[in-house]
This record gives C-alpha cells, sequence and structure tokens, in this order.
C-alpha cells in the first residue's frame, strides 16, 4: 500500500508561486510514475502534470506550461509542483498519484493511476 501526503497549498496573490510537495510512504518509490492532477468542484479533475520514474520525462498541460515545473527527489521519496505566475483559474484542490511501473513515459489519464493523496487547496486571489 502507497501513501501519498500532499502539502504547500495555501492562498497566494496571482503572480505569485507555491510550491507543493507529494511524500509518499513506500520503500521503492523510484518504481513508481507520478502525476499532479487538480479539480475544481462540480467539474472533472484534470491532468496538470506527470513525470517518469527517473524525473528524465516530463508533461504539461497546456494551461499550466512553461509557468509550472515538475520534478522528484527519489532520494526523499517526493515529488514536487513548483507553480509560478499564478492565475485566479489555477484554483482548485491539487492531487498527486502513482502508477506503479517503471518504463520512459508517463501516464495523463487519472484511470491509469494507483494510489492518491487527500490534496491540498490552491487558491489564487487577490
Amino acid at each position: 500500500q502507497v501513501q501519498l501526503v500532499e502539502s504547500g497549498g495555501g492562498l497566494v496573490q496571482p503572480g505569485g508561486s507555491l510550491r507543493l510537495s507529494c511524500a509518499a510512504t513506500v520503500v521503492t518509490f523510484s518504481s513508481y510514475r507520478m502525476g499532479w492532477f487538480r479539480q475544481v468542484s462540480g467539474k472533472e479533475r484534470e491532468i496538470v502534470s506527470a513525470i517518469n520514474w527517473s524525473g528524465g520525462t516530463t508533461y504539461y498541460a497546456d494551461s499550466v506550461k512553461g509557468r509550472f515545473t515538475i520534478s522528484r527527489d527519489n532520494a526523499k521519496n517526493t515529488v514536487y509542483l513548483q507553480m509560478s505566475s499564478l492565475k485566479p483559474e489555477d484554483t482548485a484542490v491539487y492531487y498527486c498519484a502513482a502508477k506503479f511501473g517503471r518504463g520512459s513515459g508517463y501516464y495523463t489519464n487519472q484511470a491509469s493511476y494507483d494510489y492518491w493523496g487527500q490534496g491540498t487547496q490552491v487558491t489564487v486571489s487577490s
């Protein structure tokens, strides 16, 4: 069983930055591909970013490309989402997810993921 715990959410002004962290309680974190998703109340959960097991391959949704950066530290069992130039439309609950299996690629479909965190609220407002 893998437990994922997100942190780093909060209230930030437009144009500001936040860094989300997702800590995994698992022995072989490097065996998992990771993703960040977000959900606004009443809407479907959407992919934000994804990363393969080594960090060498990444994906970004068009809406965040150039503003968000995903990274991982396998020694610390943690994946990060650095968010910059935040906009009000980035307001959502952000979830990290884990998919077992190494490989050169990543997954963007939420149905592909095996484990989910509880989510952390990000609010962008003046």
